[in-house]
């Protein structure tokens, strides 16, 4: 960032030199400095320096006017970059100025070039003088100064001197760490001597050295000599005793550990020189608490202590202190030293047994106790209380290979818990004898110094007490053998217990706990079974083949026991296949459906199946079985219409048993959903039933169908008999029907044969009515007879009539109509016609 800010192009540098031309303008050179460079000048090089306070006292900003070079508050001028001189001389300004006084002053620096010509013709005794010389005094002189040094002071340190003083007046001075810089004030020189002197003693753990730099410059500020860098190195006094690191160190080792095991290592701190005799530390032990025997030594160099012995025993000591000592000079008595407590604490390890408080126990129980604590027995460990080392763990050795005893650890008080868990029979014996163990949860740890310890244990007698009980379930459960399908009323053997005291079944009651489907009935004094229903293997009672029957036993007194009798069921083939009522078949899909078959009998009874279509439906459908032997499809040799069909088969399992089955297939095109979604409804009202009828049904069908022809051919007859009228329509216009024998009339005939009957009432039998208007169920009735070469015409409909009369408004009663003329038949006819076709249109469109 520096750098792009100091380029010539950039907008920085531009306002720098805006500045640097208003500070041109505004202030006067207080000071020229003139001084000798070598050619090439490499980056970070200290090319001189100047006295700011001597033109400007309070000097707050410092500006170069040439990039290259930076100047340092103390006034030492640095280049920035390497610089390579082209010409003999090279100026540049030192802007100063003054935060408080706003007071501008200005220094000019003037670079020159130094050559052996210049030099000869300037200067040219002093440089005869100088070829003379075989050593320069302008050089770096090796210097050290004694750490609380006790004076006098100021102390002389050093002398600085220029070979140039032989031909100028030559001033020094020093600028550094000391000087001008913390702790400032510590040396100064003087100026004309270039002795250095020390104002005060000097503490090596604070100041190690001081890098100061000397300067050799002529009174008009000419710098004949490069600045002299100079090392004023501190001697370490043995000023600083060594200390521990911590007061009080804590170190934690197993116990019975073998002897040269490290226990841990301490360090002690030095500020005195490093690898100095000053900081060459020895360690050693004062005291060890307790003090014998001695357990403990420690290396004088490296600090490590270790273990001298294998005795160390937690459970007789378990801390241990040691008062340590470390001293410098390698340990010389006139070393300084200090001291500090080591703490040692001994881990516990699981090195002593647990042991009982007695060698022998005795206790006692009566009989058919179960879940009671009949002892409880104590145990010493020397080992750390409330740890796996010291928790015991009891063990029943012998004596319990019936399971009637526990042993458990009372994790409050360490003590062992003996309780009976099955109960015990006195008639089978009186007395029974443990061995019982001990142990930690912790294994034993292996000593070096001695044997590990081994299991204590001890004897418990358990005496059994004799008491009244009641009759015995044993075993508690029985299983019976019956096969599948035995009928009612068939015996079994029941469960049967024994009285302990006589070991006899003489005189118990017995009876039903838990009989689910209610398959037995049970005697009440010998306990047998009888069935009262037929058993089922495939009930849902049963399970793995087997029924449980729960039996209860009991005394005179009122005691009893129970008892399982499992009734473990063979299978019979009692069941055939059966298959899903109903299966879907997709035409335009998949054009096939698979059935399933399901046998509740075991496997011995089921597949593989054999497939059978009934003659009547092979026409329609075929059945394929499948390799697997429990599965077939069935496919449709022809295509029908959407809707359920029943197919009448037989599924037969590998004995043969089998029965005739109705499968329901419902039809469909599956590219149409609503084809597959017809409800029960419907399927009752499409499924046609396949009816096969007997000889009997067949002879009355026939019988009540010859019944039937007779009855209708009598009706026939009679019918044939009666003289109907013709019925027509309502009336000729209405229903755009005209009956004629001759076309009609020609234009030129104004006067027709036609003769209209005169008004009068014939209502047809509605037996024999004629068609109906516009499907309305309306009955009308139309006749005409020839009169006269000409036309009669009778209307009727519903008791109302319209005639060429009452069109014309003439003509009532029997009164004779006479003739026509064609403009009155045109004018009656031709609105009706209009009427008619419209209707006939109307109707069409509909």
């Amino acid at each position: 960032m520096a750098e792009a800010c100091a380029a010539p192009g950039s907008i920085f540098y531009k306002q720098f030199l805006f500045s640097l031309l208003v500070l041109v303008l505004w202030c006067d050179a207080c000071q020229k400095i003139s001084l000798q460079v070598p050619y090439h000048l490499p980056s970070g090089t200290l090319v001189g320096k100047v006295n700011l306070k001597k033109c400007l006292p309070s000097v707050s900003l410092i500006q170069s006017s040439d990039p290259d070079f930076s100047i340092k508050e103390d006034g030492s001028i640095f280049t920035t970059q390497d610089i390579s001189l082209s010409s003999e001389r090279k100026s540049f300004s030192i802007f100063l100025s003054d935060s408080q006084t706003l007071e501008p002053k200005m220094m000019e620096v003037t670079l020159i070039k130094r050559r052996k010509e210049v030099m000869k013709r300037r200067h040219s005794r002093a440089a005869e003088k100088t070829l003379r010389r075989s050593k320069r005094r302008w050089a770096p002189i090796p210097c050290s100064l004694m750490e609380n040094s006790l004076g006098p002071f100021p102390q002389h340190v050093q002398q600085v001197q220029s070979d140039a003083a032989q031909n100028y007046t030559i001033f020094y001075s020093i600028s550094g760490p000391g000087v001008d810089k913390t702790p400032t004030n510590l040396f100064f020189i003087d100026k004309d001597s270039g002795d250095i002197f020390c104002t005060r003693s000097i503490d090596r753990e604070q100041y190690q050295e001081f890098p100061i730099y000397a300067y050799a410059t002529t009174a008009d500020g000419y710098a004949p000599e490069y600045p002299l860098p100079l090392v004023f190195k501190v001697e370490d006094d043995n000023d600083n005793a060594p200390y521990f690191e911590t007061k009080l160190t804590v170190f934690s080792i197993p116990e019975n550990c073998r002897s040269g095991t490290s226990v841990g290592k301490v360090t002690a701190i030095d500020l005195d020189e490093p690898d100095t005799l000053h900081t060459r530390l020895r360690y050693k032990i004062l005291q060890q608490i307790p003090d014998h025997p001695k357990h403990f030594s420690i290396h004088p160099d490296t600090g490590v202590i270790t273990t001298t012995t294998s005795l160390l025993d937690r459970e007789k000591c378990d801390t241990y202190q040691l008062i340590m000592e470390v001293r410098d000079m390698g340990g010389q008595p006139f070393g300084l030293f200090n001291t500090g407590t080591i703490t040692i604490s001994l881990e516990d390890e699981n090195d002593n047994s647990p042991y009982f408080t007695e060698t022998s126990y005795v206790t006692e129980v009566e009989e058919n106790r179960i879940d009671v604590e009949i002892l409880r027995m104590m145990v010493h460990d020397q080992d750390l209380a409330n740890t796996p080392h010291s928790k015991a763990v009891y063990k029943i050795l012998h004596g319990n290979e019936n399971g009637n005893f526990k042993i458990s650890t009372d994790p409050n008080t360490n003590e062992a818990v003996l309780c009976v868990v099955k109960a015990l029979n006195f008639e089978s014996s009186k007395e029974v004898v443990l061995q019982i163990g001990v142990l930690n949860e912790a294994q034993f740890s292996k000593l070096t110094n001695s044997q590990s310890p081994t299991m204590c244990t001890t004897t418990v007698t358990v005496k059994v007490k004799d008491a009244d009980e009641g009759p015995e379930c044993q075993p508690p459960v029985r299983v019976l053998q019956s096969r599948d399908g035995l009928p009612a009323g068939q015996s079994l053997q029941g469960y049967k217990a024994l009285d302990p005291e006589t070991r006899s079944g003489k005189g118990l009651k017995y009876k039903k706990v838990v009989d689910e489907g209610n398959w037995f009935e049970i005697d009440e004094d010998t306990g047998d079974l009888k069935t009262i229903k037929i058993l089922d293997r495939e009930s849902k009672f049963v399970k793995n083949d087997q029924y449980n029957i729960s039996v209860m036993a009991m005394d005179a007194d009122g005691r009893s026991c129970t008892g399982t009798l499992v009734v473990r069921l063979e299978d019979f083939n009692d069941h055939p296949p059966q298959i899903a009522k109903e299966v879907t078949l997709c035409q335009n899909d998949v054009d096939f459906a698979v059935l399933k078959p399901e046998d509740p009998d075991g496997p011995d009874n089921g597949p593989p199946f054999q497939f059978f279509l009934d003659n009547s439906a092979s026409r329609l459908w075929t059945l394929e079985p499948r390799s697997d032997g429990k599965t077939a499809i069935i496919r449709l040799r022809q295509n029908l219409e959407s809707n359920y069909y029943n197919v009448p088969m037989q599924i037969k399992d590998r004995h043969g048993v089998s029965a005739r089955q109705m499968l329901s297939v419902k039809v469909c095109d599956c590219s149409t959903p609503s084809d597959c979604k017809m409800n029960a409804k419907q399927r009752d009202v499409n499924v046609k039933p396949n009816v096969i009828l007997g000889k009997w049904a067949i002879l009355a069908m026939v019988l009540g169908s010859a019944l039937l022809l007779c009855i209708m051919f009598t009706c026939f007859c009679v019918t044939v008999q009666r003289k109907v009228k013709k019925c027509f329509p309502e009336d000729v216009a209405q229903q755009n029907l005209i009956v004629s024998n001759t076309e009609g009339p020609g234009e030129e005939v104004t006067e027709a044969n036609i003769r209209l009957p005169t008004q009068a009432s014939n209502i047809c039998d509605t037996s024999m009515s004629v068609g109906t208007l516009g499907g309305q169920g309306i009955k009308t009735q139309q006749s005409f007879e020839m009169l006269k070469g000409g036309y009669t015409l009778e209307s009727n409909k519903g008791g109302g009539h319209q005639t060429l009369e009452s069109v014309k408004g003439v003509g009532q009663g029997g009164m004779d109509v006479g003739r026509y003329t064609y403009t009155d038949w045109h004018s009656f006819t031709q609105p009706r016609l209009g009427e008619e076709s419209i209707r006939g249109h109307t109707l069409i469109k509909n």
